[in-house]
C-alpha cells in the first residue's frame, strides 16, 4: 500500500495492495529479453519460485509479525498491567497497520489478512495461485508473533490476546462482517483507484482499523483478520468462536471489495452498460477495462 501507483500485468494502473506476483521478468516497454536476461531468469528460479516472489512472501511474514506482535502484545500488556488502555490499544493497532503498510507495502502490497488476499483474488486483482501461498505466510507471522508474546509474558489464561465474543457468536459475526467490509471498502478506494491519493494509503487504512477496534473491541475484539485472531489461538491451543473470527472477516471484506466495485469511476453512458443481460456483470467488464 506504500507504493499505491503500479503497472499490472495487463497494462492497467493497480494499487499495490492488489499487485500480482507473477510476470516479474517482463520488460516495461514490452520487448523480449535477450539470452543473457533468460539465463538470468533460469538462475532466479528455484523449483519454479522467483526471488522476487519469495521477498514479497518474506515481507508477509515479517510484517505480519509486527502486527501481531505490536497489537497483541498492547493487548497483553494491558491485562497483565493496566497501563496502556483500551484507547491505547486502538491507538496501537491503527499505528502499527499504518507503520507496516509504508514499510513493505511496494514490496509484498501489504495484505497481512488472509481475508483481504482473497477479497482482492475474488475480484481478479490477485492471482488465486498465489492466494495459498500469501495466506500460509500471514499465518506463520502471526503464531511467531503470538509465540514470543507467550515466551515474553507467559501463558495465563487471563492474559490470552485472542479474539472472544463478549456476546454471542452471531452479534459477533455480524459486527466483524460489518467492520471488515467497511476496511476493505477504504483499501480498495485507495489503493485500486487512481484518483485516491496514493500516498495517504497507509493514514487512511491505519485511522480505519483504530476506529474499528474502538468500536467493535469492546465486543467482537475487531479481529477483521483471520490470521490476527488464528494465531493466538494455536499458540494458546484456545479455539473457542474461532469460526466467527474466520467467516465474518473473509465475507464482509469479499462484499466490501465487490461493493466499492459497483461504484468504480467508467466513463461509459449508462445505456451501454445496461444493454447486456446481467447488470452486475457488465459493471465488472466496465471496470476491468478501466485504467484504475
Amino acid at each position: 500500500m506504500g507504493s499505491l501507483e503500479t503497472s499490472a500485468p495487463n497494462g492497467n494502473q493497480a494499487g499495490s495492495l492488489e499487485e500480482g506476483l507473477g510476470e516479474e521478468f517482463k520488460n516495461g516497454d514490452g520487448s523480449s529479453h535477450s539470452s543473457i536476461d533468460a539465463l538470468g531468469r533460469r538462475r532466479n528460479l528455484t523449483y519454479g519460485v522467483s526471488i522476487p516472489f519469495l521477498q514479497k512472501i518474506i515481507a508477509e511474514v515479517f510484517g505480519t509479525y509486527f502486527l501481531i506482535f505490536a497489537g497483541c502484545g498492547s493487548v497483553t500488556i494491558n491485562l497483565s498491567k493496566g497501563m496502556i488502555t483500551f484507547p491505547g490499544i486502538c491507538v496501537v493497532w491503527g499505528l502499527v497497520v499504518m507503520v507496516m503498510v509504508y514499510s513493505v507495502g511496494h514490496i509484498s502490497g501489504a495484505h497481512f489478512n488472509p481475508a483481504v488476499t482473497i477479497a482482492f483474488a475474488t475480484c481478479g486483482r490477485f492471482p488465486w495461485k498465489q492466494v495459498p501461498v500469501y495466506v500460509a505466510a500471514q499465518v506463520v507471522g502471526s503464531t511467531l508473533a503470538s509465540g514470543t508474546l507467550r515466551l515474553l509474558f507467559g501463558g495465563k489464561h487471563e492474559h490470552f490476546p485472542g479474539t472472544i465474543p463478549a456476546g454471542s457468536d452471531a452479534q459477533s459475526l455480524v459486527l466483524e462482517m460489518i467492520i471488515s467490509f467497511y476496511l476493505m471498502f477504504v483499501i480498495s478506494g485507495v489503493a485500486t483507484d487512481n484518483r485516491a491519493i496514493g500516498e495517504l494509503a497507509g493514514l487512511a487504512v491505519g485511522s480505519t482499523v483504530l476506529i474499528n477496534v474502538l468500536v467493535a473491541g469492546p465486543i467482537s475484539g475487531a479481529s477483521m483478520n483471520p490470521a490476527r485472531s488464528l494465531g493466538p489461538a494455536i499458540v494458546a491451543n484456545h479455539y473457542k468462536s474461532l469460526w466467527v473470527y474466520m467467516v465474518g472477516p473473509i465475507c464482509g471484506t469479499v462484499v466490501g471489495a465487490w461493493a466499492y466495485n459497483l461504484i468504480r469511476f467508467t466513463n461509459k453512458p449508462l445505456r451501454e452498460i445496461t444493454k447486456s443481460g446481467s447488470f452486475l456483470k457488465s459493471i465488472g467488464r466496465a471496470g476491468s477495462s478501466q485504467s484504475t
